[in-house]
């Protein structure tokens, strides 16, 4: 059960990921006319978060394919939960404020991963 929570949690986070990066054109745009500087700073921000998701999600799954069971597996599991919470607080006070929905689905999602993360390190 520990493994199938972990590669859930991995493939819900990795999916975010895609999430960030697909819109990232649509989200610069709608920010109008700005400096190229500041529309460079938003793209490199957007694909940041994207590739952070995505590194959570192949740590688990790397983790979880090579070690699942084990103390360095469920700290691995702990600490990356950790983060996608930090990250999720960071939102709910930030950009979940917003109306754009996108950004109030954020921190629900990165939340229940790493909730799932936090039930299988405890397996």
């Amino acid at each position: 059960m520990e493994e199938v929570l972990a590669y859930a949690a991995a493939a819900l986070v990795g999916l975010w990921g895609v999430a960030h990066a697909v819109p990232t054109r649509s989200v610069v745009a709608g920010f109008g006319r700005i400096s190229a500087d500041n529309r460079r700073v938003l793209v490199q921000e957007w694909l940041a978060e994207a590739v952070a998701m995505w590194a959570f999600a192949v740590l688990v799954a790397v983790v979880t394919a090579v070690g699942g069971g084990t103390a360095t597996a469920h700290w691995t599991y702990r600490v990356v939960a950790g983060a996608l919470l930090v990250i999720a607080a960071l939102t709910a006070a930030t950009g979940a404020r917003t109306g754009v929905v996108w950004f109030r689905v954020c921190p629900v999602v990165l939340s229940c991963s790493a909730a799932l993360l936090l039930i299988a390190s405890l397996l």
